[in-house]
């Protein structure tokens, strides 16, 4: 005899990730404050995990991220706690889909299949062909011997000239390289571009920069702390994209996008309101 009781862990009650967090924080005499504070994630995020109602989160993303900063803070096994996350969505899934439930817009993996989508893109085309053929065939327009549109649209953007044959500039460029920085730890971002392609998907640091590739495509951003990045454009600020945190998906982050934002004045934008 050792002294030392061997306890058979088949035997111990099962508990869910937000069970095993908040366990972790009573033990370590901390409060939700404390852990808000250290983690940046608010407090009703916090309340949400350790109760297991994901569904009071913007999504499935922000489900796994949120666990593993906290089990980080808490110096648990990360890699476990968002594994029993992830299998504590899959159940809610099958539940979900067993009562004829659809998908929830705000979870990027419950989304309709690419060929519905396809499907309905397809279908939007055909009928605005069928209206603009409907409405030439019936309103003239685009009869007579003139076009209605100038065959060389490129020459706009040539330099014209005054009376006096003087060259007259044409508007510079708003090609400029875009820079996020982090103001905040912990923020969860995704950039991508118009094909879907990740240009970078983490949680970045306080003080952390990402450089927006000048060849990217249409670049997007989706995160739900557009107040906790700064932005540059060809080295000079523009205006945030949004002053508090909302989920932000599918916005524009060229540099000719932030610099007409800048003009408009607009704030916000984001197509998914954050839960409170």
């Amino acid at each position: 005899m050792t002294g030392v009781e061997e306890v058979d862990t088949a035997q111990l009650p099962l508990e869910c990730a937000g069970q095993v967090l908040r366990r972790a924080r009573e033990e370590k005499g901390l409060s939700l404050k404390d852990i808000a504070d250290k983690t940046r994630i608010s407090m009703h995020h916090l309340e949400a995990i350790e109760a297991g109602s994901f569904s009071r989160l913007p999504g499935r993303t922000y489900a796994l991220g949120f666990s593993r900063t906290y089990a980080r803070a808490m110096g648990l096994d990360e890699n476990s706690i968002v594994g029993a996350v992830r299998a504590e969505l899959a159940e809610r899934d099958e539940r979900h889909a067993a009562h004829g439930g659809g998908f929830e817009p705000g979870d990027p993996a419950k989304l309709p299949p690419r060929g519905m989508v396809w499907v309905a893109g397809i279908s939007a085309l055909f009928l605005f062909v069928a209206s603009m053929v409907f409405i030439t065939r019936n309103s003239g327009i685009g009869t007579g011997p003139d076009p209605l549109v100038d065959d060389e649209p490129a020459a706009q953007a040539q330099v014209s000239t005054d009376r006096n044959s003087q060259p007259i500039p044409a508007p510079a460029a708003t090609d400029g390289q875009v820079v996020f920085t982090a103001l905040e730890d912990g923020i969860w971002v995704r950039f991508y571009d118009a094909t879907g392609v990740r240009l970078l998907e983490k949680q970045m640091a306080r003080g952390e920069r990402f450089a927006v590739p000048t060849e990217a495509e249409a670049p997007q951003i989706w995160t739900g702390r557009p107040d906790a990045f700064a932005i540059t454009v060809g080295g000079k600020p523009v205006p945030k994209l949004a002053e508090n945190d909302i989920v932000m998906r599918d916005v524009a982050i060229s540099a000719r996008a932030l610099l007409a934002r800048a003009e408009t004045g607009a704030v916000g934008g984001g197509n998914e309101p954050a839960s409170n």
